[in-house]
């Protein structure tokens, strides 16, 4: 197994593990919630069932993908086009959400850190990918 190999398998892995802490929210206070909601300079945690849905769906489905990037990373030549589909499924969501971010008028500290970064991790893994499946077929060893 290549050496880009194998950074692809742990940089997938990290992503993964990364996004999977989001299974603290899933389950967290709504207290706890509102007080991040204050620390990032977002004032109080709106109350009402849609806040709190929206709140613990978005993480069980960050942890979701966390899962899935997981997957991936146990074979990498086997799910390469698995891996292309997160990585442009990435860059497209990281376009979507920094035009949600803006219009919802977040903070600029958050705009500048919420787009940017999933783009940043989607390119890497694009690129990674690229370069472990070069020389070897989708369905490569």
């Amino acid at each position: 197994m290549s050496t880009t190999t194998n950074h692809l398998r742990l940089f997938l892995r990290v992503f993964g593990l990364l996004t999977g802490l989001a299974v603290v929210a899933v389950f967290m206070p709504l207290s706890w919630m509102d007080a991040c909601h204050r620390w990032l300079g977002l004032g109080p945690l709106p109350q009402g069932p849609i806040v709190e849905y929206l709140a613990r769906s978005l993480s069980a489905f960050y942890v979701m993908f966390g899962m899935l990037c997981w997957l991936a990373s146990t074979h990498v030549r086997r799910y390469a086009t698995l891996i292309a589909f997160l990585g442009w499924g990435g860059v497209i969501f990281a376009v979507v959400v920094f035009w949600v971010d803006s219009s919802a008028g977040l903070p600029l500290h958050w705009r500048a850190a919420e787009g940017p970064i999933v783009m940043t991790f989607s390119a890497i893994l694009l690129v990674l990918r690229r370069r472990a499946m070069r020389g070897h077929g989708p369905g490569g060893a």
